[in-house]
């Protein structure tokens, strides 16, 4: 039997942390329902660095892109446990193998031509063939087309995930002809992305009107949208830290304010509206484990111990503030398989210092990066990063801060050059599998310098995971997780409260866990 929909598996309850539907309660919205003369600005603190959707991968970066390219599928408002039509509807056969989308033939880029199924397999194989952050995404998965208005998707191994990853703004569909005739393609000599960091390629209901990693980035609206027009003509998305959001959304001149913390919510006064949750995206620190950057220190086992025992996490907590937890593992607790406590990530002071004379730790200084121009969900990194060098010095264990900023720090991170620090993830798709990548020779367990073969039983747990089906994956994610908290790099520090703050304007805003708001849809 062929499905059109499918219901996941992937969130606890809806409630917990995709519905967030805002109300106005003090004002009503101002000015006409069209979308004539409205500007929308919303503060974000930026970890952009392209707008490029064959190569974004960062929050802010799927904010931009979410607005400018539609996706073959979709999800509507918050609710990620459905998935619904994009510019496609979609077919699977019975063990999740093949994938096929049809095209509804009413979709249109915003140079006026159609948006066909070879845009949607030049964009597919352009994110696979680029190989960048975004192309695991697609691992396994051969793209062809097969009708005139159909492509099919076939994998490797069943993948029930696959559906609710093709809306990941990252899979934006691309106008292929347009990006061929200017440095695209489908291979690793793609040179289109400066390109699309100043012009718009997609179907969606915006367009690139300015952008800029450090300032700001402008989006007006796209004339060919198929879809219901926007309520706001223009998006205005600055980068602004935390408290000057505070001050912008309390004067009036920012609507959305997408980076306050807790302290800074609990004190806002009148006259705005505020939604809490907790966040979809975790935190965490990492202990390099290639020999040649961890200097002997960091990857040895019962330093990785003393780090576990020796940070405070419910003071850590008492930061984050309200609406805060402490992840058991690397799958946020939304999630399916979240374990909701570990007994290797949990405070002991004494047990840390006899773990750490154990490791032959000798004082030697341990340089901890974090990228220290970002905020997540108010939190700042700076904040967190003292927090864990004081716990740790407590211990024993000299840490040497190195904060950067994130366009650099990402760079070397990515590159597994840096020998720890702390850092965060939001999910890329609403699904535990999403957290495989911190395994063994994986993107980010690589960014670790946890190569592949070096740890049989996490490998075999992760393994045992992703063949795991219906109620079986709880226990399977659960037991891949407790593995990994036994001898691996990454350490899950807080899951932050999210908050989001709107002016009485705003009637509707919702928070989703792929690409945090979809500014097409905020009235």
């Amino acid at each position: 039997m062929l499905k059109n929909r499918l219901r996941a598996p992937a969130l606890l309850a809806i409630g917990l942390a995709s519905v967030l539907t805002v109300s106005a309660c003090s004002a009503s919205p101002s000015g006409p329902s069209d979308s004539s003369a409205k500007t929308l600005v919303i503060d974000k603190s930026f970890d952009l660095k392209t707008t490029d959707p064959g190569r974004a991968f960062e929050l802010t970066g799927s904010i931009v892109d979410k607005a400018i390219y539609e996706t073959a599928l979709d999800f509507e408002g918050s609710d990620v446990t459905t998935v619904v039509p994009g510019v496609a509807t979609y077919e699977e056969n019975e063990d999740n193998t093949v994938l096929t989308l049809t095209l509804d033939g009413e979709h249109t880029f915003s140079d006026g031509t159609p948006v066909t199924a070879d845009d949607i397999v030049f964009s597919y194989q352009r994110v696979q063939g680029i190989a960048g952050n975004p192309s695991f995404l697609l691992d396994g998965v051969t793209v062809a087309k097969t009708g005139d208005d159909t492509v099919t998707l076939t994998s490797a191994t069943s993948n029930p995930a696959l559906p609710f990853i093709l809306p990941n703004p990252s899979l934006g569909i691309v106008n292929s002809k347009l990006l061929l005739a200017n440095g695209g393609s489908t291979g690793a000599d793609d040179d289109a992305e400066a390109f699309l960091n100043e012009t718009s390629a997609g179907s969606g209901p915006y367009m690139l009107e300015a952008y800029s990693v450090t300032t700001k980035v402008t989006l007006k609206l796209n004339p060919e949208y198929a879809g219901e027009a926007p309520a706001y003509s223009r998006v205005v998305l600055e980068n602004v830290e935390g408290s000057t959001q505070k001050i912008n959304v309390q004067a009036g001149a920012a609507q959305v304010a997408l980076d306050l913390n807790a302290d800074q919510v609990s004190d806002m006064g009148d006259g705005v509206n505020v939604v809490k949750n907790v966040s979809p995206y975790l935190i965490y620190s990492w202990f390099n484990q290639d020999a040649a950057v961890s200097a002997g220190v960091t990857n040895q086992p019962d330093f990785l111990k003393a780090v576990r025992q020796g940070i405070d996490y419910d003071k850590i907590l008492s930061i984050a503030g309200e609406g805060a937890v402490q992840p058991g593992g690397m799958v946020p607790s939304i999630f399916t398989g979240a374990l909701k406590s570990d007994p290797s990530n949990q405070f002991d002071l004494d047990a840390a210092k006899k773990a750490l004379a154990a490791s032959g730790y000798d004082g030697e200084e341990v340089t901890f990066s974090y990228p220290n121009d970002i905020t997540v969900n108010g939190l700042q990194m700076q904040t967190l990063a003292e927090a864990i060098q004081s716990q740790l010095k407590d211990v024993g264990i000299t840490l040497t801060l190195a904060p950067g900023p994130i366009a650099t720090f990402l760079d070397a991170f990515r590159a597994g050059t840096l020998q720890s620090g702390i850092m965060y993830w939001g999910p890329d798709f609403p699904d535990p599998s999403n957290y495989l990548v911190f395994n063994p020779g994986q993107s980010l367990g690589l960014r670790a310098g946890w190569a592949a073969g070096t740890n049989e039983a996490v490998t075999a747990a992760a393994a045992a995971a992703t063949a795991a089906t219906g109620d079986d994956r709880v226990a399977a994610y659960e037991a891949w997780q407790t593995a990994a908290n036994e001898s691996g790099p990454f350490v899950p520090i807080v899951q932050p409260g999210q908050y989001a703050v709107t002016t009485p304007e705003i009637s509707k805003l919702e928070l989703n866990p792929v690409w945090t708001i979809n500014v097409a849809d905020i009235k």
